[in-house]
């Protein structure tokens, strides 16, 4: 409710009210009671309400795990580019709550925006499932599409975020302020509940179920918005017994308004003719309530501390983005079940329910017991040290992976490997421009170089010259290369002639942290092979080449194949984590055609389990910095400044999102030295909190609900005086 009463006279324009005060409003209030639920003080209308947090959580956050992996695969951008443009979502998704507040507040009132944005939401998700399909358009249409996509949910999820925490509270009479209180756990609660489930879920929609041939992001998005629609048509069900406050004036913009007065107003009297005034805030008393002034004063403290915050979000929030990716090049399979990349991020939700009972319970206790005083701003301190050592572990967890993934070829560059199927050896020279030798081998029938050579070129693309030796012929061919790309060389027997084609790998580094395989075909005939009931694919006949197809890791004993004429099985063995595996389709005279398969890249060996620690440190360090950050922050700000304070913390995540954006595209590091950067930075940034929490000296809460003309803080070392009096002009 706005504590600021109008159609009154200057001097008491903004002194609080209570609810008491307030004449009734029989146009937005029901003329009887309320429905309860069960005989109890709690209205029914809030069961609605939390059934329409948790299914828009559920569509957010779902939505949200496989966004990274969408960008990197769907898309094709390179992995700065993903993670800025989902860390550039995420910080207009706590852009937009200021917008979805003053709407809300000014003009619509809070259901008539969370109905209004709600529809908003449900297109952004429509579009964004739709730039998700492979049929639809090309690459340029799939972007477009995605981009707008995410422009209307930023708006629609952002609008309402301030709107039906806020909207549940209305509910409750005054009277029933214990059960308003016991209501914002459970919604706080469905909140995590819905993270907790879509997180897990829409990774197991992604990539257990295969759309087009790939990967399935169009349900993955599409499922979030058949949430977010239930979501809508729940809230819109419970319309005719909410209570509906009609919207009373925006304390945000008074807020504004009232620094921005003080500021010009001081600017304009530079002269040294006029008298001080003891704060910068008091040269709007020509224009402002002492009570609102009073009540900035103290708003302002809390923004000065809300400084240094932003950078403990840019380390928290890339569980979706940098972590994720880290996580594709890890091993998923725990024996029990595979956990995909992507589901990693069901972690942070999962521990956040397991930690805050036990540090309130347990941790905060013991921590008292022992003659600690814990205060809340050195709650936060620790924190931030907890997620800079998360970074750290994240670092170190990254260079044990570059210790075991292939190098991968950098400028001026290209690795190349020479595959044999010819019935007998083959002697390969890979000669240069000035037909200089940069690679000599001999090759045996269906035999492999056993890892890639790396060859540098002169150019970006260059042409090389290949001598083949086979029996009494002599064979020379040229073929195309650019740099930082794999090829393989596959040698063919041609009657009694040798050949040579030169293919692409484009994929040599595996998608999704998934088993990759490609076929080739030696049969006279085209073969269509299903290797599970939703991936099927063609292979050309005469040495075909077929694309790359992900798969799931595991035992592959009996794939069912068909020509035009026969049917066939066969067996491809055991799928490891992470590799990449060619099979090349032989005839067989006596038995069923067969598959000779390769391992072009080694497994991934280092387990997903090993990003454990660092989940399980940053989501202490949550808990420790967003619960208590939250509860000191309202502790701090008088009854009056409430919103406005929540638009100031969510504007601090925007600003940390935007930090990442900042430091992916432009720091140019390898990805462990970036992790180390950002720790780094936090570690900084928590001394710098740390001394500017030493000299703040916080109000006690009775202090701030004595009236305006009373409240007089004086001066005591470093406090800040904020005694006010009439200022004469």
């Amino acid at each position: 409710m706005n504590p600021f009463q109008k159609n009154e006279s200057k001097e008491t324009l903004f002194s609080p009210v209570s609810t008491e005060e307030v004449p009734p409003q029989p146009l937005s209030l029901p003329k009887k009671p309320p429905p309860k639920i069960c005989g109890s003080n709690y209205p029914l209308s809030i069961a609605f309400i939390v059934v329409n947090e948790f299914c828009e959580r559920f569509s957010y956050y779902g939505m949200k795990a496989v966004l990274t992996l969408y960008f990197l695969y769907f898309l094709h951008w390179n992995e700065d580019t993903s993670t800025s443009i989902y860390h550039a979502f995420s910080s207009l998704c706590y852009f937009t709550p200021i917008l979805g507040a003053a709407i809300a507040d000014s003009w619509l009132g809070k259901f008539k925006t969370i109905i209004y944005l709600s529809l908003v939401y449900v297109l952004g998700h429509v579009v964004k499932s739709l730039g998700a399909l492979p049929i639809l358009g090309g690459q340029m249409v799939h972007t477009v599409l995605s981009l707008v996509g995410l422009s209307l949910i930023a708006l629609g999820t952002g609008g309402i975020k301030p709107c039906v925490a806020a909207f549940g509270g209305d509910q409750f009479e005054e009277k029933h302020a214990e059960e308003r209180t016991r209501y914002f756990s459970v919604f706080y609660l469905s909140i995590n509940a819905g993270s907790l489930i879509s997180t897990f879920i829409t990774p197991m929609l992604r990539g257990d179920v295969q759309c087009f041939g790939e990967d399935c992001y169009a349900l993955a998005f599409g499922v979030p918005g058949l949430l977010m629609v239930i979501a809508l048509v729940v809230f819109a069900m419970g319309s005719k017994i909410y209570r509906k406050p009609p919207p009373e004036g925006n304390i945000v913009s008074q807020v504004v308004k009232c620094i921005w007065f003080a500021i010009s107003n001081r600017f304009n009297n530079r002269s040294g003719d006029i008298p001080k005034r003891q704060h910068w805030l008091d040269w709007a008393a020509e224009k402002y309530p002492k009570q609102l002034i009073m009540d900035v004063k103290a708003l302002t403290r809390v923004l000065f501390l809300y400084i240094p915050l932003p950078m403990f979000w840019a380390l928290l929030d890339q569980q979706g983005s940098r972590w994720t990716l880290q996580a594709t090049r890890m091993n998923g399979n725990l024996g029990v079940f595979v956990l995909q990349p992507d589901q990693m991020q069901v972690l942070n939700p999962l521990l956040v329910l397991i930690f805050i009972p036990l540090f309130d319970l347990v941790i905060y206790r013991l921590v008292s017991k022992c003659g600690i005083n814990f205060s809340s701003l050195r709650k936060m301190a620790v924190g931030m040290i907890l997620a800079s050592l998360a970074f750290a572990v994240a670092a170190a967890v990254e260079l044990k992976i570059n210790r075991m993934t292939p190098p991968q070829p950098g400028p001026q560059e290209i690795f190349l490997q020479v595959l044999n199927l010819a019935d007998d050896e083959v002697k390969v020279t890979v000669l240069g421009d000035e037909n200089n030798t940069l690679l000599e081998e001999s090759l045996r029938s269906f035999q492999k170089m056993p890892h890639y050579a790396q060859l540098h070129l002169k150019t970006k693309s260059q042409d090389f010259h290949f001598y083949l030796k086979y029996h009494n012929l002599s064979v020379y061919t040229k073929h195309s290369v650019k740099e930082k790309n794999w090829y393989s060389l596959i040698l063919r027997e041609d009657g009694k002639n040798i050949s040579s084609m030169m293919v692409k790998d484009e994929e040599n580094k595996t998608a999704n942290g998934m088993t990759t395989v490609r076929f080739i075909n030696t049969l006279h005939k085209e073969v269509n092979i299903s290797l599970t009931t939703d991936i099927f694919l063609s292979v050309g006949e005469d040495y075909g080449v077929s694309a790359y197809i992900t798969v799931q890791s595991g035992e592959y004993a009996a794939v069912h194949c068909r020509t035009e004429d026969k049917d066939f099985l066969l067996n491809m063995g055991l799928l490891d984590f992470g590799a990449t595996y060619l099979f090349v389709i032989t005839n067989n005279t006596s038995q069923d055609p067969q598959a000779w398969k390769m391992k072009d890249t080694p497994a991934n060996k280092l387990s997903i389990a090993w990003q454990l620690p660092q989940y399980a440190l940053v989501t202490a360090g949550e808990v420790m910095f967003s619960v208590t950050g939250l509860e000191f922050s309202y502790s701090q700000a008088p009854s009056s400044m409430k919103s406005v304070l929540q638009a100031a913390w969510l504007l601090t995540v925007a600003v940390g999102n935007i930090i990442v954006l900042v430091v992916a595209q432009f720091s140019g590091l390898v990805q462990w030295a970036e992790f180390i950067l950002f720790s780094c930075l936090l570690l900084v940034v928590c001394l710098i909190f740390s001394i500017m929490g030493y000299y703040y000296v916080p109000i006690k809460p009775e202090d701030l609900q004595k009236p305006a003309d009373k409240q007089i803080l004086h001066t005591q070392g470093n406090v800040i005086n904020l005694e006010t009096k009439k200022t004469k002009l």
